[in-house]
């Protein structure tokens, strides 16, 4: 077999023979390659595929390990033998060779994510006859954190205070007898049972310890407690363990990944081979520099450092902008510039951030400037219902003909105009050939509406008229404004939500889109151009139609940015409190169900670790220096992650002045280091 592609490490790695290995493998170093050469090795040394184990988190992952090692091999058939597949897939498979160890039925059902969300709403309309004061995926987070833990119903601990740990508390275990009632397992069971299988039957232990020659981990910074204990059962009689991963893009704590998996490990395997791969062949020297620089100061990590041959590139732009609207419109102008003058695809960049708060004003600009993107792992800004609710408002408004706007909101907030109404209007437009809203105009005179129906068209129509006739007088914001008080819009998202934090948030988005309304108002383009902004912002993917499905601006967090890499990255929000997020400079936040929330600052750092290093040639650093909150401006302090980097490898950008910033670096370093450490 040819390895002569392969550096002097990862040949190391791959020819490694038998004990445990561990593989650093830095960003953008190959691991890939590495675990797929080593696999293809083994075949050719004459090793059983029957006898090959390996693991990834995704079946994306899984497919293209599979490919690559099929074009590494002569006999392609070969690897079809080989179990190359996710954690959940090799539990399944257990499971369905041990169901009567077990004691499951032949046909035990799986509760996929939509199955346990419809049996925590019911369980939760038992208990208190409503499951909208809750959250019900954050219900299911903690249960899926303790399950993983090994916590049981009867063990669960209640944080005082904690609402969610009450409710889970009880729901928790009327979950578990549900699954049991109905022969289920859901996907956390698939290696949690079969841990404790393994605990508990020595034969079944026994059997599977010897089922795999050789095991293979990918990602396994990413492993969880269950995880890490049924791979420990899997190589118990041979140690034949071989796992690649990189502790510094540890950033699924949140989710229960465990770090100390990868940091311990040759703990946990005695005598373990160390390899790390650090020749990246990603990123410029610069980036590297940076990256580098940053997550040094981590101290609980291993020791490496990337490096690479390519040549050194350009700096990396720190700009910093007087407000978020005005870094929102360079990132914008930045990415037309490079687009029209370099011809750099749009799909070639990618804008990174901490928060899905961030990309209100991001795609309001990205919009304005028709710059066509596509966001991963959340819901577009403009796609929220709350926001294309005020909008379709407004659209009717300015065009009574809008028909689709009109039967989105005719009932919202539920006023009594139900489908056998709506029906009805539509009928009688169809025949005297007159629009849906002269219908609603007219529904006096309509017989077969019931007077209820008649005084709910009355009062849209005049809801609708009313906001017309402010918008011409009192201005877009304070018309809209006056809109939402009318129909009781806040009133309804917060029925909606009892409980407070989701109203709250979705009361937020319509805010952050009356502050882009008002911000479109100090243009002063009038009713026509209001109606051109919202056509803009009401743009959705049918009308990209021009564009390639692929090249589209990348929107992601900074959590959903691992694993790709772009050849221009803008990471904005460089400001304490964003990243590192507000949370984690908070320790009695408790909240660690969601990505917001992380274990301490050195997660924060991972994470702007992985941001830096999404980047191939070129990277730009965005933050502002004040931010409005209820009103009034605050000064922002630039992020410690992008102090730590050295000011040689930065061209700073003033965007307020047009001149280069001067950040009075070692004061700002010399007060962090004063109130933390890692």
């Amino acid at each position: 077999m040819d390895l002569s592609g392969l550096n002097p490490p990862q040949r190391e790695a791959v020819e490694h023979g038998t004990g445990p290995l561990l593989v650093l493998a830095g960003a953008g170093s190959g691991k890939t390659r590495v675990i797929t050469h080593r696999m293809a090795l083994l075949l050719e040394r004459g090793v059983s595929a029957r006898d090959i184990l390996a693991v990834t988190f995704t079946n994306k992952a899984a497919g293209e390990m599979r490919e690559r090692v099929a074009g590494l091999v002569r006999d392609k058939k070969t690897v079809d033998e080989i179990t190359i597949g996710t954690f959940h897939a090799l539990g399944l498979q257990i499971l369905r060779q041990e169901r009567k160890a077990l004691g499951f039925p032949r046909g035990f059902a799986i509760y996929d994510a939509s199955d346990q969300l419809g049996c925590v709403r019911e369980i939760l309309r038992t208990i208190h006859n409503d499951d909208r004061r809750y959250d019900v995926k954050a219900i299911l987070s903690r249960i899926s954190l303790a399950k993983n833990a090994f916590v049981s119903p009867e063990d669960y601990a209640v944080r005082e205070g904690d609402d969610y740990d009450e409710i889970t508390a009880e729901v928790y275990p009327r979950y578990e007898e549900s699954l049991r009632a109905f022969a289920a397992v859901d996907f956390d069971d698939l290696i949690v049972a079969v841990v404790r299988l393994f605990d508990s039957d020595d034969e079944v232990r026994q059997r599977w310890a010897g089922r795999f020659g050789y095991v293979m981990v990918d990602e396994y910074q990413d492993t969880n407690r269950a995880q890490l204990l049924l791979v420990k059962h899997l190589v118990a009689r041979h140690h034949n363990l071989c796992v690649v991963g990189d502790d510094d893009q540890s950033i699924y704590a949140w989710r229960g990944a465990d770090p100390t998996n990868i940091l311990q490990f040759e703990r946990m395997f005695e005598g373990a081979h160390v390899v790390k791969l650090e020749q990246n062949y990603r990123s410029t020297p610069n980036i590297l520099r940076a990256a580098n620089s940053v997550i040094a100061n981590n101290t609980n990590r291993h020791d490496k450092a990337l490096w690479s041959d390519k040549e050194t590139g350009p700096p990396i732009v720190s700009a910093v902008a007087e407000m978020p609207d005005q870094e929102a419109e360079f990132v914008c102008q930045e990415i037309n510039r490079l687009h029209n003058e370099h011809g750099t695809r749009h799909g070639a960049m990618a804008v990174l951030y901490r928060s899905n708060i961030q990309t209100r004003l991001l795609e309001e600009h990205l919009r304005e400037h028709e710059v066509p993107y596509v966001m991963y792992g959340g819901q577009q800004f403009f796609e929220r219902k709350e926001v294309k609710d005020v909008i379709a408002y407004l659209r009717v408004a300015l065009s009574a003909r809008d028909e689709i706007s009109l039967r989105r909101v005719v009932n919202y907030p539920s006023r009594g105009i139900g489908p056998t109404t709506l029906e009805r209007l539509a009928r009688y437009s169809h025949q005297r050939n007159v629009t849906l809203w002269t219908a609603l105009t007219r529904a006096d005179g309509i017989d077969d509406l019931k007077p209820s129906a008649i005084a709910a068209a009355s009062e849209f129509t005049a809801a609708v008229s009313g906001l017309k006739a402010s918008l011409a007088t009192d201005g877009v914001e304070r018309a809209t404004r006056e809109l939402i008080e009318r129909i009781g819009l806040y009133d309804d998202l917060r029925a909606a939500s009892p409980s407070g934090t989701v109203a709250q948030r979705r009361i937020d988005n319509v805010e952050a889109l009356l502050r882009s309304l008002a911000r479109f108002a100090e243009r002063k383009k009038g009713l026509d151009g209001l109606a051109d902004h919202l056509r803009r912002l009401s743009l959705d993917s049918s009308d990209d139609g021009k564009q390639e499905a692929g090249d589209k601006v990348v929107l992601t967090t900074l959590h959903g940015a691992k694993g790709l890499e772009f050849p221009v990255v803008f990471l904005i929000g460089m400001e304490e409190e964003i990243l590192p997020h507000a949370r984690t400079l908070m320790p009695q936040a408790t909240d660690v169900n969601d990505p917001d929330h992380a274990a301490d600052i050195s997660e924060e750092r991972r994470l702007a670790y992985v941001g830096i290093t999404r980047a191939q040639r070129r990277l730009y650093l965005t933050r502002s220096r004040l931010r409005a909150a209820r009103g009034k401006k605050h000064e922002r302090t630039p992020s410690r992650f992008l102090l730590e980097i050295p000011e040689e490898l930065l061209d700073p950008l003033d965007l307020a002045s047009e001149r280069h910033a001067v950040v009075e670096k070692d004061e700002l370093m010399s007060f962090f280091k004063s109130f933390t450490a890692d």
